[in-house]
């Protein structure tokens, strides 16, 4: 060993993560060991695509392989690769510190986990796998030397919250990972990592398709020769064996593949620790050859909706690991896919630009994102419960397709579900909803909130909800984007509640009485031209903020509310604009008035008893004040608003003194 020894402290976030790690009880302390034996797979993996595309590179690639060494009495476990291994600055960055954000997340998450099973899962969930040993180590000790360089890096830890860092000469290319195990204590779950049996069994159920050989020393007896005495002592030698089978999943037809092999091998591309929802698998044969095994997670990841968040697709040529994260094999909305992708005829020096290009990746990214919709969309029929599972956690990342993906904006839509007024409980699909329009109803009715509770409680719902006309309810921020995109679902194009001038007396005209309504009709005439001059001065009043004043069909309770023009900006999506640092002029919308309310009507005769109109205005700027509340909205000048209430509000008591 050469160099001065370094001892570094852990970041905060990570000395209280290790520190839960370590005091936490989970049941299933095993996994460690898929930790580590995944880390040396994708060691390997890129060792062999470094030595295909570097081919200067000065290595042996002959031979790649993971071992396993246990001794039972110094009770350490040893877990080696001669992968591509680690350079100091990689060893600081990612076992050091935790390479991924989320830790704080991660934590909170920890401590409100109600039961062992649902912690096991987060440590796979947030990809800090190497942190698991400490579960079962009171020491951990790292040597690692990346391909190419001369001196190997010592990193060792008791979970304290410091670890050292130290040189070391002579080292072998690859990493090593040794434990200094914690006694055996079954109760805790804690078993003899030393014994060969064990090691075997869970290489068997965690990592038996690993391509990588993973090798064992193991002691056999040897066969008894004709010379050997008959009470010789048996004699036993040592052996390495290879210990899982390389069996590539997605080479297998499914019959072929096991429930609990799926689970695993999902675990293993995806570094998650729940079950798949469903498992997608496809061969194609022909002009160019390609298999995939693709997952559709139970959970989505915390990262899920961050920046740094990366696809789930391997890629794989001939068998040969050629990158991970492919984002060219996937849309970005179907970022939770998980799995691999094995084409036979790709070069297997391929790089991200060759493959932005290539006509093949274009075909398979178009096959696979056909296949994902479909699979959602039957599962919606056929197991509506997971189905549930699936939108609760990717409907609103789904929905970006319908924003972006134009080819597969129909099928997205059918697959689809959405909140609505039908029902508190389910969500209905466009279909559903088409079937119960009513007659004379053309349009699919919407509305986006930032809650259920908020647009339910708009004033644009009245007039819908006392008709008994269904209404979408979009809550999520993606969907005041597709709504505005110009779609249509079986003839039926979408409108907005809140924009443009809504006239539901054409529904369910036909089974009207038809004196009832021309009577209906000539009411509204008068009723217009009766309001025509408060209309026009409550416009001019309130000029700054509305470009017009108008009677309202859509109000049945509130006195007032905004309106948006048809191809105007809902007030949520100004707000996300304006959230994301952008600069956007003030938006002017309709001020709707119920005529039938008892504020209206007051308001009126006010304005009818004098031609001078002063002592009115502060009650138009009231209006418009609660109008913007009432829809969630956000006052100009909450100040003044308070101050014009608290003056109406003293007149009003001062005039019933009098």
């Amino acid at each position: 060993m050469s160099g001065q020894t370094e001892v570094h402290e852990f970041q905060a976030e990570t000395r209280q993560l290790l520190d839960l790690m370590v005091h936490s009880v989970y049941s299933n302390k095993d996994s460690f060991l898929r930790e580590l034996i995944s880390n040396s797979s994708d060691a390997l993996d890129k060792l062999r695509l470094e030595s295909l595309q570097d081919k200067s590179l000065d290595v042996d690639t002959s031979d790649l392989h993971i071992r396993l060494e246990a001794d039972a009495q110094a009770r350490t476990l040893t877990v080696r690769d001669n992968g591509i291994g680690m350079s100091r600055e990689d060893v600081i960055g990612l076992i050091g510190t935790l390479a991924r954000s989320g830790t704080a997340e991660l934590r909170r998450k920890l401590i409100e986990a109600k039961d062992a099973a649902a912690s096991e899962e987060l440590i796979g969930q947030f990809g800090i796998g190497f942190y698991s040993t400490f579960m079962v180590a009171d020491t951990v000790t790292l040597v690692t030397r990346h391909a190419g360089e001369d001196v190997a890096t010592r990193w060792e830890s008791t979970g304290d919250g410091t670890y050292t860092l130290d040189d070391v000469a002579d080292a072998p290319q690859g990493t090593s990972v040794t434990l200094t195990l914690k006694p055996v204590d079954t109760e805790d779950h804690l078993y003899d990592y030393t014994d060969p049996t064990k090691l075997r069994a869970l290489v068997k159920r965690y990592s038996d398709f690993i391509a990588w050989p993973i090798r064992m020393d193991v002691e056999k007896p040897v066969p008894a020769s004709d010379e050997d005495a008959e009470d010789a002592e048996p004699r036993t030698e040592i052996v390495t064996e290879t210990i899982n089978s390389q069996k590539a999943l997605w080479a297998k037809s499914s019959d072929e593949v096991s429930k609990d092999e799926y689970n695993e091998f999902y675990r293993h591309v995806s570094h998650a620790w729940d079950e798949p929802l469903e498992v997608i698998t496809l061969k194609a044969e022909g002009t160019f050859e390609y298999q995939a095994l693709l997952f559709l997670p139970s959970q989505a990841p915390f990262d899920l909706f961050m920046r740094e968040h990366t696809s789930g697709i391997q890629l794989y040529v001939k068998r040969v690991f050629i990158m991970d994260d492919c984002e060219e094999l996937i849309p970005e909305y179907l970022r939770f896919v998980k799995g691999v992708v094995d084409a036979a005829d790709l070069s297997l020096n391929v790089s991200r630009e060759i493959l932005q290009q290539d006509r093949q990746i274009r075909a398979i990214r178009r096959r696979l994102t056909k296949r994902v919709i479909s699979t959602v969309s039957d599962l919606r029929s056929s197991r509506p419960d997971d189905y549930k599972t699936f939108w609760q956690n990717f409907g609103r990342v789904w929905k970006e397709g319908l924003v972006n993906d134009f080819d597969n904006r129909d099928a997205l839509l059918k697959a689809s579900s959405f909140e609505s007024t039908e029902s508190a409980d389910e969500l209905t699909t466009l279909a559903d909803y088409v079937g119960r329009m009513r007659t004379g109803q053309d349009t699919i009715y919407y509305m986006t909130g930032e809650s259920r509770q908020q647009i339910e409680n708009s004033p644009h719902m009245e007039a819908f909800r006392a008709k008994g006309i269904e209404v979408l309810l979009l809550t999520d921020p993606v969907d005041e984007m597709w709504v505005t995109a110009g779609l249509e679902f079986e003839g039926k194009s979408f409108t907005s509640i809140a924009k443009g001038a809504v006239d539901l007396d054409e529904i369910d005209a036909e089974t009207a009485d038809s004196e009832e309504s021309e009577k209906a009709k000539a009411d509204k005439e008068k009723q217009t031209e009766e309001f025509s001059g408060l209309l026009s001065w409550l416009a001019d009043t309130l000029s700054e903020d509305v470009n017009e004043a108008r009677l309202s069909s859509r109000l049945t309770e509130s006195p007032v509310c905004l309106v948006g023009d048809t191809f105007s900006m809902s007030p949520q999506l100004e707000k996300l604009y304006r959230a994301s640092g952008q600069q956007l002029p003030k938006s002017k919308r309709a001020l709707e008035i119920n005529a039938d309310h008892p504020l209206i009507t007051g308001l009126k005769t006010a304005f009818g008893a004098s031609e001078d109109h002063a002592d009115i205005v502060p009650t138009a700027k009231l209006l418009y004040g609660l109008a913007v509340i009432a829809e969630g909205g956000e006052l100009d000048d909450p100040a003044e608003f308070a101050k014009l209430l608290a003056g109406t509000l003293t007149a009003s008591l001062g005039s019933a003194d009098s």
